[in-house]
């Protein structure tokens, strides 16, 4: 899944980097750790959903959480030093692979379908 002009600006914004889109490390590292994030995604059984949907919404927020979180942490030295997981991002992560459309749920299953 490429990385759109308009994804990657939301995801800038996301990352409160939207000053710095034009710094070359900023330019290099964003994409790499995009597509890292959608392939977990992805090797965990969440395809990528339809955009413009509600679970669009809640997929590229764990994207987002993903990419900052390895943003933040990528010189981390000391693993004593990491921050406590984020439960909102795994909550919704596992609810967005509990009812992956691949992995035969439909939005018609889940309570709010």
């Amino acid at each position: 899944m490429a990385l759109s002009d308009e994804r990657r600006e939301a995801l800038l914004a996301y990352c409160r980097l939207t000053e710095l889109k034009d710094d070359p490390e900023v330019e290099a590292v964003i994409p790499v750790l995009y597509e890292a994030a959608v392939s977990y995604m992805t090797q965990a059984g969440i395809s990528p959903p339809e955009a413009g949907t509600a679970r669009a919404a809640q997929y590229d927020l764990c994207v987002n959480a993903m990419v900052l979180d390895a943003w933040d942490h990528r010189d981390l030295k000391e693993p004593g030093a990491m921050a406590a997981e984020n439960f909102a991002f795994r909550r919704m992560l596992v609810q967005l692979k509990l009812t992956d459309p691949w992995m035969g749920v439909s939005d018609s299953d889940t309570p709010a379908g």
